[in-house]
Parts: structure tokens; sequence; C-alpha cells
């Protein structure tokens, strides 16, 4: 196995961290190699906020579902869709006048767009993970920054193009490392050609293992792994609140195509 599948394979997601801080060269690392990832028409949709100022930190551990490590990362880098940087240039380079002469459209950013805006962030994010896992630094992602759209648009200054699809926490590993998850067999996540479902028997399989560790006294009450997700995951409040806040953020984002 090479160094870099032993990165891959070896990262766990890190909530304690070393004490110990992310050095400026270290950070720089970390940027360059979220830099150089794939983007969509090297178009680079997306920002990335450092967040240094210790108040956002303690209020960003509370908005994002109560966490309170996020307050104690060394590192906070909050990864933005950003279509804002490429209107703002549009409006400047006179392209809805260009528009206008040559008979194109022009559209303000689509629904598709914020997508690859997405995909572009969280692509750049993958790579600053596995730069950090280079340096001995570990990481977590925080989904929760989707929630509470309006507070984070607030707190982060954001303009209506940009979207926060993912924050990073960051800091060395301490001398005891997370152990690494499980993960489910490839047979029931890679497909040949076409998608196909599982079946029941398939579906139970799957999930076995990760049944077997459901205690039966657990707070949800769940009698089953299936339920027990639902329970913490998907019907969570935390889930709903994401909900909201997306939809939230799509009105504001369409206005100017409703």
């Amino acid at each position: 196995m090479n160094e870099t599948m032993e990165l891959i394979i070896n990262r766990a997601s890190l909530r304690k961290f070393a004490d110990k801080p992310v050095t400026s060269k270290e950070q720089d690392k970390i940027i360059e190699g979220a830099m150089r990832a794939p983007t969509a028409g090297n178009m680079m949709l997306y920002s990335i906020i450092i967040v240094n100022d210790q108040d956002k930190k303690e209020v960003l551990s509370e908005t994002c579902d109560h966490q309170p490590f996020i307050k104690r990362a060394p590192l906070v880098m909050i990864f933005l869709a950003d279509f804002q940087r490429w209107y703002d240039y549009y409006e400047l380079a006179g392209v809805k006048e260009y528009c206008s002469e040559e008979g194109v459209e022009f559209t303000t950013p689509t629904e598709s767009e914020l997508m690859l805006g997405c995909c572009d962030a969280l692509i750049a994010a993958q790579n600053a993970v596995l730069t950090a896992e280079s340096l001995g630094i570990g990481s977590c992602y925080i989904g929760d920054i989707m929630e509470n759209y309006e507070q984070h648009q607030k707190l982060l200054s954001l303009p209506k193009w940009t979207f926060p699809i993912a924050m990073l926490v960051m800091g060395h590993y301490p001398e005891r490392r997370p152990s690494v998850s499980s993960r489910f067999d490839k047979k029931y996540i890679v497909f040949e050609d076409e998608y196909r479902q599982l079946d029941d028997d398939e579906l139970k399989d799957m999930k076995a293992e990760r049944n077997k560790k459901i205690n039966p006294e657990n707070r949800f009450n769940a009698e089953n792994f299936g339920q027990y997700m639902y329970a913490r995951k998907t019907g969570a409040d935390f889930s709903r609140e994401m909900t909201r806040s997306v939809r939230k953020m799509l009105k504001n984002w369409q206005g100017d195509q409703l």
C-alpha cells in the first residue's frame, strides 16, 4: 500500500485535538492543497473562510447543533459555494449589455450552478482534508453549517449568491488517535453500468453488523438500526432545521428567477 492510500484508509474524524496550534505554514499548505482541487471549467466556484475569531467559533459551536469541540478547534475552515464573485465580475465586464446586443438571455445563478458550486467547494474541502492528513493534522466535517442560514449569513457577512456547504474543524492528532469506522461492503455501493436497488435480504445483510450494536435500551426506543438512524439523523430536529435553512437559502438564491 502506498503512502497516499494509507492516509485515506487510516483517516478518522477527529473531535479531540492535541494541545498544539496549526501553524501558519501548515495552514498555507492546507489551503494550497485545497486550491489544487479539480474545479468546473477552472472557475473555482467556491470561497474559503478561515475563522480565527474566538467569539465566532463560540457561536458556531452552538448554531451547528451544539457541538462544543468546534470552539476548541485550532483551525476552522468554512467552504462556500460561491457564484457571487463571478456575477460581480460579469457586471464589471458588461455581460448583461453584451447579452442584450447578442440576443443572448442573461440569467442570474441557477439551481444547477449552485450544485456545481457545492461540488467545487466539497472537492476542495476533501483536498484540504487529505493535505492536512499528510501533515499529521486531523479533521471533522461539520454539515450543520447548512443550518441557521440567516444567522450564519449575518455572522459571516455572506452575500446573496454564496452558501456554506461544509465546515472543517482541524487540529493535530492527540497521542491516542480515534479508531477508524467501518464502511459497507462495496457490493452494496458499487454497481456496473446501471443502478440496482437492493432487495430486502441485501438491505438486512448490509446493516447486520451495525444492527447488532444497537443497545435495546437506546434513548430513541428504536428496535433496529433503521429506526435508530431515522431518529438520530434523518428525522431529528437538526435535520428539520437544515431543511428549513436550505429552503430559505434557495428562496433567496432564486429571488430574481421567481
